[in-house]
């Protein structure tokens, strides 16, 4: 498998160093949906500026990174396009690799299982096959560095790639088992945007299953664990934020990077949902629906992960998905992450109902932005409402997507668990309806 993945690897690598060469770099650098007043290029080149003067890159209001990012770019300013390019790459081979192991996981579950005679007999066509698994982890390395949101993200150079590689690391360190790294990796995704923050429920679900400890709150061995998890990942998050604050001299970056994306105070138009409803917002209800909209991300961690506690990792591909609809400031490359797990859960679409009309929808929303933007700002024959209706509509779609994928796990557990053929009492079909 290493041959095809180098294939794909030079494939989309030539794709970025043409559109890096075009003239349409700079056009796709401008773009609302693909970068954000957190991510943009532009943004960081400002930062940049403002440190070789020796004034503080946080004392407009213009940069919103991290002080690590402009560090790092501080060094690699002139090898930005090779960067993001590594990035990427990170990021598919990390998922390339940590996909691999997870489905070796799966499998060796299902054959234990089988062995034990665990499932119903009318339930082997639901079974796995090794052939149809083996080309699932190219499958998903494809699925990122092909997608064009991926491309149009790297190509408009947004940090929301790097972001994306420190996740990608995270989710491989998990799956392979070790806490620490996980803990680290987690930590430095939670110190670049605080949203992955609800990835510490699936990570520690999936290291307690990976030991064989139960979660159980009566047992010692499941707090020992937690609480050992818990203190990595917080120590990691404070040597992290200490370290930015040695570099910069001053806790500046607090409220421009953390609180910028808290309390959204700008309201550029992106895909996401913030930036229409606070523009209409009177201002003195603004600070309770900051807190309703961004409780949206974090709300459903806990429900979620009581519900799929023996699946952490579809756990963290929703999450994930969440992250990426009700974050503050989402742009395309956030949701090329997630969807690029799609491949993993192949064995889902005979339960899927609506994935049709919902790619169909996806697929037309990503043609209409730039067509809406064009009639809104250049053309003035729309307003914002029509660029609002097509975000709204993109991020229904997003919705009924992750939760068609939800329902259709849920319904394989449930055939895996009490039979395909469902049968009546009296002996006729039964039909299930999930609750």
């Amino acid at each position: 498998m290493a041959a095809p993945l180098t294939v794909v690897l030079i494939v989309a690598a030539t794709i970025r160093a043409i559109l890096f060469r075009s003239s349409l770099a700079e056009l796709i650098s401008e773009r609302v949906e693909v970068v954000s007043p957190l991510n943009a290029w532009k943004r960081v080149v400002e930062g940049l500026a403002l440190l070789d003067l020796g004034v503080s890159p946080y004392s407009g209001d213009v940069f919103h990174e991290t002080p690590l990012i402009i560090y790092l770019f501080h060094f690699l300013v002139d090898y930005a396009e090779i960067v993001f390019m590594i990035a990427d790459g990170i990021t598919a081979v990390a998922l390339y690799f940590a996909v691999q192991i997870y489905n070796k996981n799966v499998f060796r579950k299902q054959k234990y299982a089988l062995e034990a005679d665990r499932y119903p007999h009318d339930c082997l066509e639901l079974m796995r096959s090794p052939k149809e698994m083996y080309y699932i982890p190219l499958k998903v390395a494809m699925f990122y560095l092909l997608n064009p949101f991926t491309i149009l993200s790297c190509v408009a150079k947004s940090t929301c790639g790097l972001n994306n590689a420190v996740l990608a690391l995270f989710i491989l360190c998990t799956i392979k088992g070790s806490a620490l790294l996980s803990a680290i990796f987690l930590a430095l995704a939670t110190y670049q945007s605080i949203y992955p923050l609800t990835l510490f429920a699936p990570a520690l679900l999936f290291l307690l299953q990976r030991l064989y400890i139960p979660v159980n709150l009566c047992r010692t061995s499941f707090w020992l664990f937690t609480l050992q998890y818990a203190v990595m990942y917080l120590g990691s998050l404070c040597v992290i934020v200490c370290l930015s604050f040695f570099l910069l001299g001053s806790w500046d970056f607090m409220p421009s990077v953390y609180g910028f994306i808290l309390s959204v105070p700008d309201l550029t138009p992106n895909i996401g949902l913030f930036w229409y409803f606070f523009a209409e917002m009177f201002e003195h209800f603004r600070l309770f629906f900051i807190c309703v909209f961004q409780i949206n991300v974090f709300f459903y961690t806990i429900p979620l992960s009581i519900k799929l506690k023996e699946h952490p990792v579809f756990l963290t591909f929703i999450q994930m998905a969440i992250i990426a609809i009700f974050k503050s400031y989402p742009t395309v490359g956030d949701i090329a992450l997630y969807m690029a797990f799609l491949p993993v859960w192949s064995h889902l679409y005979r339960f899927l109902r609506n994935i049709f009309l919902v790619w169909c929808v996806l697929l037309a929303c990503s043609a209409l932005f730039p067509v809406l933007w064009h009639l809104w700002i250049y053309a003035g024959s729309a307003n914002s409402n029509f660029y609002y209706a097509i975000s709204l509509l993109f991020n229904v779609g997003q919705i009924l997507l992750v939760s068609d994928y939800f329902y259709a796990y849920l319904r394989r557990e449930h055939h895996l668990s009490n039979g395909l053929y469902l049968k009546r009492k009296d002996g006729t079909e039964a039909t299930l309806v999930l609750k």
